[in-house]
């Protein structure tokens, strides 16, 4: 048999776990490793503007893809990815971190190599990772196949990332070729199995009303589609929260909005909460989606079903799998279910403001109009992710945020890598000038890529969500004034681009139009009152501060 490289190894068990793309930046450690990226077919190199952008892009592909990967190099350049990673490990993201080292000598004699801490420690960084990462792995030539396998395995099974240093002499040495499939199947347990189906015939069995609310971990376990049958074969009310909006299809019977807690619009909340009994799937609840934890649902009406174990009342059901447990579910409701014919809400309502300024809601209405089905859409934290909450999305399209760990600038380079998974689809960002500033030289790499994403900057004059929460005029608010028009041109000489900057809602209606029929990279400047907040966002933000300052009071 013959041998072939660590470097190839890796690389053959990314191509089997789906991945096509690495994202990353060259450093001196991983150079060699990059020319085996660059001689292969099956994946190709995505080299990003920094460390950090290539930590997000990779974050946005594997929402859009299943998994990615990461390369970054020793020491700076992890370090420089360590933000980007901790939001793939907060909201469930397999991401392969893959970090060139230096040669294992150098460690092993506790060589002053540049990039590390000058103290001959090599593996300050890998203790930093243990926070991030779901697992860890220092390769060697004697352990590169077993643990190459047994990362990737746990970065698909618990959807996480993982972290694998290689050093670049390992990287070059020969080991025999895989020999056995990679295998991330998940383990039923058949007694959990069978007492959770016995316990939902119960709770089903005595309800005359239910509804259903999804999360994003649905989405991390690929059950879009079940989710989508059993609404089809069992109509209910149903409705997401922000996290995992688009989780469900939107456009079909029964949608009730996006569920906030307190904040929700119009009926969603009771639609969802006076239901007698509430079936959640993939749902966490954390502060800034639910109004500051304002939701009242109680364990005691609902069936809670996790990523990998399910909870009815005071009962939990370890080793279930959600594919499996939404398997057990499906016939019982059909069952049950159509004994009691579920009344269905008509669609949430949507606010036509009648006026030519370009307000929030105006901007929202306009964004409305302009998807179709197959969007991918991005929403930065901000004004973005809130307003975005009340649109009513397409057939087929996904809708990107990042509301729990929340790192504002996160959505355009995840839009770089939104594009790069699924060059056949339309992406369109919503970002807020103050998220822009911080990630902005991803504008590069989309131009000299020639993708052609749709991008709305909406310009308020800084830190808008800051201001709610606490310091309105205060100048740790305010950001640098930029000609955003012109940046298209700046990060590319040979741009391919068109941009404009509108004020008034009629110009925004007729740029929308123009990109519309075209099919070109497009920048909007969206210029909108300074103060001017989504409804959900105002009540968000009054939680926060509430928050805030109750434990500013009790550690004074």
């Amino acid at each position: 048999m013959p041998l072939i490289t660590v470097g190839d190894y890796l690389l053959s068990r990314l191509e089997e776990a789906g991945i096509g793309h690495l994202f990353g930046v060259p450093g001196d450690y991983n150079l060699q490793f990059l020319d085996r990226v660059i001689g292969r077919a099956d994946i190709g190199w995505v080299g990003c503007a920094n460390e950090l952008n290539a930590a997000y892009a990779a974050d946005g592909y594997a929402r859009c893809n299943g998994a990615a990967a990461l390369l970054t190099t020793f020491g700076v350049g992890e370090l420089s990815a360590l933000n980007g990673v901790a939001g793939s490990f907060a909201e469930y993201l397999p991401v392969i971190h893959i970090v060139g080292a230096p040669p294992s000598a150098a460690a092993d004699e506790g060589l002053l190599l540049h990039h590390t801490l000058g103290d001959g420690d090599y593996n300050h960084f890998i203790r930093m990772y243990q926070a991030v990462t779901v697992t860890q792995a220092t390769l060697t030539v004697d352990n590169a196949a077993r643990e190459i396998d047994r990362l990737l395995q746990a970065a698909l099974r618990l959807r996480r990332p993982v972290y694998l240093l290689l050093p670049s002499d390992v990287a070059e040495a020969k080991i025999p070729p895989p020999v056995a499939p990679l295998s991330a199947e998940l383990q039923v347990n058949s007694a959990s199995a069978d007492a959770f189906a016995a316990a939902v015939e119960q709770r089903l069995s005595a309800a005359r009303s239910v509804s259903l609310l999804a999360d994003f971990l649905a989405d991390r376990a690929g059950q879009k589609a079940a989710l989508r049958q059993l609404l089809t074969e069992v109509p209910m009310p149903f409705a997401t929260l922000l996290m995992g909006k688009s989780v469900l299809c939107e456009q079909l019977p029964g949608f009730a909005g996006t569920y906030s807690g307190t904040a929700s619009a119009g009926a969603t909340r009771e639609i969802i909460e006076n239901a007698q009994l509430i079936i959640c799937v993939g749902v966490l609840y954390t502060d800034t989606i639910t109004a500051g934890f304002t939701q009242q649902i109680a364990e005691d009406k609902s069936i809670d079903i996790g990523l990998h174990s399910s909870r009815i009342g005071d009962k939990q059901f370890d080793d279930l799998p959600m594919a499996e447990a939404l398997k057990i579910l499906l016939p019982l409701a059909k069952r049950y279910l159509s004994q009691h014919p579920q009344v269905l809400p008509e669609p949430p309502p949507l606010n036509h403001e009648v006026s030519d300024t370009l307000t929030q809601n105006t901007f929202w209405e306009a964004i409305q109009d302009f998807l179709r089905p197959g969007d991918i859409v991005l929403a930065d934290q901000g004004t973005a992710a809130f307003g975005a909450a009340a649109l009513c999305l397409p057939e087929q399209a996904t809708f990107i945020s990042q509301p729990l760990w929340g790192s504002i600038g996160y959505t355009l380079p995840a839009a770089y890598g939104a594009m790069i998974a699924a060059p056949e689809r339309r992406v369109i960002l919503l970002t807020g000038d103050g998220s822009a500033q911080l990630t902005i030289q991803e504008m590069g790499s989309m131009l000299r890529d020639e993708l052609k994403p749709v991008i709305f900057v909406l310009n308020n004059g800084g830190y808008t969500v800051e201001r709610a929460i606490h310091g309105e005029h205060q100048r740790y608010n305010d950001i640098a004034e930029w000609d955003w028009v012109r940046l298209p041109q700046a990060f590319s000489l040979n741009a391919q681009a068109q941009s404009w900057r509108v004020t008034q809602g009629v110009q925004l209606v007729e740029v929308m139009k123009v990109i519309g029929q075209t099919s070109r990279f497009s920048l909007v400047e969206v210029v909108l009152p300074q103060l001017d907040l989504p409804p959900l966002l105002t009540a968000v933000t009054r939680a926060l501060s509430q928050r805030n300052g109750d434990h500013q009071e009790k550690s004074d």
